[in-house]
């Protein structure tokens, strides 16, 4: 079982591949933490990233497929793949059937997470952490029982990611419209793109892409 998962920064998508990974004993392929780890480890691949970015140079498409290729090959192949961040492009897409069909594998579904901008911005603006412990609150939906007081570690101190404003929000949905746009057509026309509602409960999310991997 190999599917596509794709939805802008706050639509679930890591908590839904998390999920994926528990219960199915799949492998998320984020190619972002591929490439980390690829330099980390200093793989022949992970190599020719590092001096590409210290050029200050994009990663081509050919490293990003030889990461994905690299991938695949060291995976048993009864584990199913959840490709998240690639493809972007339709030479993406096209390099990513090449490599399925190299490694005896298919893509079996592209599912989309869809979100309203407007309701994301409310979720991912209002969200804060203990800055002990980690636990996650909301402005809105989640608050303290204890006003200022983390449920779980009793800590007084929180915290906020810079990066969670609306701006940048409203920024992160026009590329990743522009980044999306030109794939979906391609699986739309095979009949493999199902859209589910990212804004429900995380459960009823779940339940709906079980729906869809048991179809």
């Amino acid at each position: 079982m190999n599917i596509i998962l794709l939805g802008p920064p706050g639509a679930g998508k890591g908590t839904q591949a998390a999920r994926l990974v528990a219960k199915h004993g799949m492998r998320q392929l984020s190619t972002g933490d591929m490439l980390r780890a690829a330099v980390k480890a200093q793989t022949p691949v992970g190599l020719e990233a590092k001096a590409v970015m210290d050029r200050g140079e994009l990663v081509s498409d050919a490293i990003v497929s030889a990461l994905i290729d690299e991938e695949l090959a060291s995976m048993d192949a009864q584990t199913g793949a959840i490709f998240d961040g690639y493809p972007r492009t339709a030479a993406q897409a096209e390099s990513l059937d090449a490599l399925l069909a190299r490694h005896n594998r298919q893509l079996r579904h592209v599912i989309e997470l869809e979100v309203n901008e407007d309701a994301l911005v409310e979720r991912i603006t209002g969200r804060f952490t203990c800055a002990n412990c980690g636990e996650g609150y909301h402005d809105v939906f989640k608050q303290p029982e204890v006003a200022g007081v983390c449920d779980k570690c009793g800590s007084t101190e929180f915290k906020r990611r810079p990066d969670d404003n609306e701006e940048t929000v409203r920024t992160r949905m026009t590329e990743y419209r522009a980044k999306t746009a030109p794939i979906l057509p391609i699986y739309d026309a095979r009949g493999i793109v199902t859209r589910i509602d990212g804004m429900a409960d995380i459960d009823v999310v779940s339940a709906a892409i079980e729906q869809v991997l048991a179809g």
